[in-house]
């Protein structure tokens, strides 16, 4: 039996467990095959040509994985990242075949599985090591540890591929990357959040205070109306800016933990959408930690002419590390920059 892709799963191949012997094969192979069975008298079988290892390049993003932007809260940039989810080897459960049809009466302990119920478990997993690391680290500080350690290219360049374009994935695709569990391990700084700063976040996107006062131990009150409130003040590890179409300008504040050695850090921000440059200016530029849990605050503040509906564009800061003995080491940037407009809302990340 031989299955062939639609369009919208294009080149992607997903093991699929059938009750027939079977072999997928991409959109543009799929064509290929169909158009010479029909155009041939004598059409020939298909031969298996052995199991290939090594596949480049990898990883890719699946087609079939959620995307962004986010349009419950637009000032938050999901996804967060990715992890390995498709073609998993996973433990199966006897209580049903590996097919899942009713009719399937094999049994098996294992079986080849794709789906964000594997890559979650991936995840999970990264987070009890950096837990077991690192033992006072919060959830929060745990998840800025893996987003902006996460790389979104190839060692050899270019973006992670997106194989439901074709074309090299954006922010709104893979959020800050793929985790890197080594690099994780030693983030240098991660941003700290709070069961207040999650409350005063639920204020900013007028949360009732009902709502509110349905969350453990919090009353109707939180929210005081002697305050100001904003999205952009949630210590997260991305930044999504909603700007007016027509152009504006928005300033974040985030704060910083120091969990490496004694180090300074310096940043330089820079994106564009379509040809219109974005200015991204960060206060103060340059950063110096002397002790771990020592804490520093900046602002990054966004502005950008009118720009058409539907443009998007993207940016990522470089981060300028000098550690003793006066050792200075390009790292990775601890913000994802994107920029996109919709109807008469722009959002920067």
């Amino acid at each position: 039996m031989g299955l062939a892709n639609t369009e919208a799963n294009g080149e992607e191949l997903i093991p699929d467990v059938h009750i027939l012997p079977g072999a997928g094969v991409g959109e543009k192979a799929g064509n290929a095959m169909r158009t010479y069975a029909t155009s041939n008298p004598n059409p020939t079988a298909l031969v298996f040509a052995g199991t290939k290892v090594r596949i480049q390049p990898s990883p890719v993003v699946a087609a079939f994985l959620s995307r962004g932007p986010n349009t419950v809260t637009p000032g938050i940039l999901k996804p967060d990242l990715i992890a390995p989810g498709v073609k998993i080897l996973a433990a199966w459960s006897g209580s049903v075949g590996p097919s899942g049809i009713a009719d399937d009466n094999r049994l098996t302990s294992f079986n080849i599985i794709s789906s964000t119920s594997m890559s979650c478990p991936h995840v999970s997993g990264l987070a009890a090591l950096l837990r077991s690391a690192h033992q006072d680290w919060s959830p929060a500080a745990i998840c800025s540890a893996l987003m902006p350690m996460a790389y979104a290219a190839y060692p050899s360049g270019g973006g992670l591929l997106d194989v439901a374009t074709s074309r090299p994935a954006t922010p709104l695709d893979v959020g800050a990357g793929h985790v890197h569990p080594s690099k994780a391990l030693d983030p240098g700084l991660v941003y700290v959040l709070t069961a207040a700063d999650y409350l005063d976040f639920l204020c900013a996107i007028n949360y009732e205070p009902s709502q509110i006062a349905a969350l453990p131990k919090h009353s109707t009150d939180w929210c005081n109306d002697n305050r100001t409130y904003s999205v952009a003040s949630l210590n997260y590890p991305s930044f999504s800016v909603t700007l007016p179409a027509a152009g504006g300008k928005e300033k974040h504040t985030r704060t910083l933990t120091n969990v490496g050695q004694p180090s300074t850090y310096k940043v330089m921000a820079s994106a564009t959408a379509g040809s219109t440059p974005v200015t991204v200016s960060v206060e103060p530029s340059t950063l110096t930690f002397s002790k771990a849990g020592e804490k520093k605050s900046y602002t990054v503040s966004f502005a950008a002419a009118g720009l058409p509906s539907g443009t998007n564009g993207f940016g990522r800061p470089a981060r300028l590390v000098q550690r003793p003995p006066r050792c200075r080491q390009p790292d990775r940037g601890d913000v994802d920059l994107t920029v996109r407009t919709s109807g008469r809302q722009g959002i920067a990340n």
